[in-house]
């Protein structure tokens, strides 16, 4: 190799061991890497997207929620779930109903074939919850979330950046 590419290999490899310190891109790379698996598990039981799929686990354990407390128990945009319910409801897996004490709201509800096809995916998605606790014990998991409730107060503080930093990732 040339001094020059020896150069350019060695800038490199500064740079990805610079980036393996990075917060912000280690938490955006590990959590596509969930989401790749995630839809990789779904795929081989059927064809639900993973919001589809929370949706269905938020109905079959609370039951008739609506949009906004489904995308605030999954930590997620409300337009996201509200994007998805249609398509849901054109499938049958859930179907909706005004509320009984707000007619503004509208509570989602599990249909009987919505039911069926969170059973049928529920075993493959309760398994990879199971190899995770494996992997992680309950101590480590305390110690990752309230590392990650850290990292998500100081992205949510507006005072964590000053007006100079602002716009640097």
């Amino acid at each position: 190799m040339t001094t020059a590419q020896n150069d350019r290999v060695d800038r490199y490899k500064a740079r990805c061991l610079t980036q393996e310190r990075n917060l912000f891109g280690r938490l955006q790379a590990a959590a596509l890497a969930s989401r790749t698996q995630a839809k990789r598990l779904l795929k081989s039981k059927g064809d639900l997207s993973i919001t589809e799929w929370r949706v269905l686990w938020d109905l079959a354990e609370a039951g008739p929620l609506t949009v906004t407390e489904m995308a605030s128990i999954q930590r997620t945009d409300h337009a996201l779930i509200s994007r998805t319910i249609p398509a849901m409801i054109e499938k049958g897996y859930v179907a909706t109903k005004t509320g009984t004490t707000d007619r503004r709201t509208s509570l989602v509800a599990l249909t009987a074939a919505g039911r069926s096809v969170f059973e049928g995916t529920s075993v493959i998605m309760s398994q990879r919850r199971a190899a995770l606790s494996t992997a992680f014990s309950e101590a480590d998991l305390d110690v990752f979330l309230g590392l990650i409730d850290r990292f998500e107060q100081f992205v949510e503080d507006p005072k964590s950046l000053s007006p100079a930093t602002e716009g640097t990732a």
